[in-house]
């Protein structure tokens, strides 16, 4: 988005009466934030709350994306290298072994009949990023440098074995890898890695499962280099997936179906070879049988696992948060442009109304996480608490090491936009503490309450961080999707902006 100091005061004139009476209500006390928040983030959170709310001018997708994927360029602490994996060829085998997780999932969980759009294979974008040192903030990038020359920049500067397979937010249809890096780089200096950014397709133009479908390339691009490629082979016990937001949801859902392509396998198959590849489920990637191993971990940032949007915290969190409540989105829509609505018409800018509860759709729904790698949950006090507390106590519950931060008033995806507060910093470091131990060394369960301001800690276990039980959820969860897809025959073909 445009960031220049005109646009910036183009946006914040207008508002200058509300930030006045902002600044005066966190001055005064009179804010029930102001002992949690300092008067920067009063204002930041409350600027936010109030362009995303129900004033928010109505838009067109087509406006939005062209406003977030906007590559601002690569300056500062980063070295950036962009990469292409060609389509797959006729036989396809990534495709249809996406595919068929999905339907048994489908089948699996027995739900009512789900439709979803097959995606097309298509070459797969991402960038490399890496820490780069001995720079200020508006450094350039040297100039004349090749792709390769600035992966090898990259490798030159990584001290540790960490690769981080990263999906960025932005609810599915918005913002793009080259708007992440000031994310991307800061994960790579606080980890020593570094991290692959992925740009998997944009709904609602590519509805699920097109983005699963580029998660799951992405991840065997990195296992096996395809020709071209400038990285070598990255064994999986190297490899963390990690995002934020609807970019936490997609590395999830990619876990999951990982872990059912295991199920499959280990059902459907006797073989009784000693060797480990022997007992991994294979695909055919790029002309090869490759076996499909599980990463070493996930490093989950306020992901958005429940795309109804049903659990109480929606509601009883929103005080701390600046996403519309549901309730807000009721009246707001988009312009019509040539995105949306889409054709054939459906309820949902990511995936059929029908699949709304798909545990690929919203990993909330997901029963089973048995045999998963650890999971670390950095979240606010936010809107989307609830849903990551439900997924992180399941997966506790199978035997799963969990590792749960929750930092007290904090907002959605606090880090990346409050770089200032302390709370983002100490975020930054235990997400990269995580992701080295995982791959150097073992994880055990905690969970952690952080205080604001002070970040005194709280030690909390996790299998008591939620009391909602797994049939209020599901009950809530289906209320939610009935509301989006009305069963009286009407279906409610006017999406809301969600997220």
């Amino acid at each position: 988005m445009e960031s220049s100091p005109s646009a910036i005061l183009r946006l914040l004139i207008p508002k200058t009466p509300f930030i006045l009476k902002t600044a005066v209500a966190h001055s005064l006390s009179l804010s029930h934030t102001s002992a949690k928040w300092d008067l920067r983030t009063e204002l930041t959170v409350k600027i936010l709350r109030d362009m995303l709310g129900p004033k928010a001018k109505p838009s067109s997708i087509e406006k939005n994306q062209k406003l977030t994927t906007k590559d601002p360029g690569v300056k500062g602490s980063v070295w950036v290298s962009k990469v292409q994996f060609p389509e797959e060829g006729a036989e396809d085998e990534v495709r249809r072994t996406v595919l068929r997780a999905v339907e048994e999932l489908c089948m699996s969980e027995g739900s009512e009949k789900e439709t979803w759009t097959e995606p097309a294979s298509r070459p797969l974008e991402a960038e490399w990023t890496g820490y780069r040192a001995g720079v200020n903030d508006n450094t350039l990038e040297p100039p004349n440098l090749s792709e390769a020359d600035k992966y090898a920049n990259i490798l030159k500067e990584t001290t540790s074995r960490v690769t981080v397979l990263y999906f960025h937010g932005g609810a599915m249809y918005l913002l793009d890898p080259s708007t992440y890096r000031n994310v991307t780089g800061r994960i790579a200096q606080e980890t020593g890695g570094r991290v692959f950014n992925v740009r998997y397709r944009l709904a609602p133009q590519n509805p699920f499962p097109a983005a699963l479908l580029d998660a799951f390339t992405a991840y065997l691009g990195l296992l096996y280099p395809p020709a071209g490629a400038p990285h070598a082979p990255v064994p999986a016990s190297e490899i963390v997936f990690a995002g934020d937001s609807a970019g936490g949801m997609l590395c999830t859902a990619l876990l999951q179906l990982l872990l059912q392509i295991h199920r499959s396998h280990n059902t459907n198959t006797n073989a009784t070879n000693d060797t480990a590849s022997s007992k991994l489920p294979q695909v055919k990637w790029q002309g090869t049988n490759v076996p499909i191993p599980l990463p070493a971990g996930l490093a989950l940032t306020s992901p958005w696992l429940d795309t109804t949007r049903s659990l109480p915290s929606i509601t009883s969190l929103a005080h701390y948060d600046y996403l519309p409540t549901p309730a807000q989105t009721r009246n707001m829509s988009f312009i019509p442009d040539a995105a949306w609505p889409a054709t054939p018409p459906r309820v949902d800018l990511y995936s059929e109304g029908s699949a709304l509860l798909h545990p690929l759709v919203s990993p909330l729904m997901a029963r089973d996480w048995s045999g998963a790698p650890p999971v670390f949950f950095s979240v606010g006090e936010e809107m989307l608490r609830d849903e990551d507390a439900v997924v992180a106590k399941r997966m506790h519950a199978q035997g799963v090491s969990v590792v749960w931060k929750e930092f007290e008033a904090m907002p959605h995806v606090f880090a990346a936009m409050l770089g200032h507060l302390g709370a983002a910093g100490l975020h930054y470091g235990e997400m990269a503490a995580f992701c080295r131990d995982v791959v150097e060394g073992g994880i055990q369960s905690s969970a952690e309450f952080i205080r604001a301001k002070s970040l005194v800690r709280e030690k909390k276990e996790v299998g008591e961080i939620t009391q909602l039980s797994d049939e209020e959820v599901w009950d809530l969860c289906k209320k939610g999707k009935d509301a989006i897809v009305k069963k009286d025959g009407d279906a409610a073909l006017e999406a809301k902006p969600m997220l």
